[in-house]
């Protein structure tokens, strides 16, 4: 395979670590808060958009909505079992719960869907587009559109509306934001529902390229840990930036060494990025979520 197929299945492979990875970005960014069970939303997000099209009958396009949705629910479930101990920032809690709720998800995804992998193949995901020696399929595409297309989006919400005004502020000091009148609470709803509806759509979106499995999970959240760290804590740019070339490198690193290894190497990379520039790729610019 030439080395020039190998940089565009690398951009396709990092623009899907980013979409994993852009609620995990803003969660991050504005509560100070992980979610351990992110890799289970996304296995849910996958499962959901196999039913929707496979049992259900709805058309993928659909489906992915339909995944969002569900994601959503799951988010402000998770943030209204955890809003004490989000507005206490009492991590040791929260990343006990999250855990929890992550398998919680496992154990319900495998009583519904079964044990067994699945396989989703939908119209994109079966169509190859072929320029010269090199292809990719449109389900590929896609991936890398509507990455670009959500990260510029946040972007641009953060940036200049009022809502990424109050985003902002409440990512400065949500104590302080509350003295203000700003209603900290809804904002952390906010963050939540996006980041189920963002993970279950980069689940949809990624699912036709791999099995879809109840085991699934662990992986996408350690990218997804190595995505924003190396981006740095609340960098949008960063996280995107971080993800692409983490997506190239794992896909070099896979075809020139062994694929064995490229989880192991991801990690090398990020702690020697961590030693170089402890605030990441990003390090210098201002804080809380840009």
């Amino acid at each position: 395979m030439s080395l020039l197929q190998q940089l565009i299945n690398g951009l396709v492979l990092g623009h899907a670590y980013a979409l994993i990875a852009i609620g995990w970005t803003l969660l991050l960014g504005v509560a100070r808060l992980v979610n351990f069970g992110h890799g289970q939303m996304y296995m849910l997000g996958a499962f959901v958009t196999w039913w929707a099209t496979t049992t259900a009958g709805v058309s993928y396009v659909l489906a992915l909505p339909l995944a969002m949705v569900v994601g959503v629910i799951i988010g402000l479930l998770m943030q209204r079992i955890m809003l004490r101990a989000t507005f206490e920032q009492n991590l040791t809690s929260i990343m006990i719960m999250t855990l929890g709720f992550g398998y919680v998800i496992n154990g319900v995804a495998s009583l519904v869907f079964g044990s067994t992998g699945q396989i989703l193949d939908t119209d994109w995901s079966q169509r190859d587009i072929q320029i010269g020696g090199i292809w990719l399929t449109w389900q590929d595409a896609a991936i890398v559109v509507v990455a670009i297309a959500l990260f510029l989006l946040l972007k641009r919400v953060l940036d200049k509306s009022r809502t990424g005004r109050l985003v902002r502020m409440v990512a400065e000091d949500p104590k302080l934001a509350q003295l203000a009148g700003i209603n900290v609470r809804r904002v952390y709803y906010g963050i939540f529902a996006f980041e189920g509806a963002a993970v279950s759509l980069a689940a949809g979106l990624i699912a036709p390229r791999t099995p879809i499995l109840t085991s699934m999970g662990f992986e996408e959240v350690m990218i997804t840990f190595v995505v924003v760290v190396l981006g740095g804590i609340g960098s949008v740019t960063g996280s995107y930036v971080a993800g692409v070339c983490l997506g190239v490198f794992t896909a070099l690193f896979s075809a020139l060494v062994s694929p064995a290894y490229a989880t192991a190497a991801a990690f090398v990379v990020l702690i020697a990025v961590l030693v170089l520039r402890p605030g990441g790729l990003s390090a210098g610019t201002a804080k809380g979520v840009h």
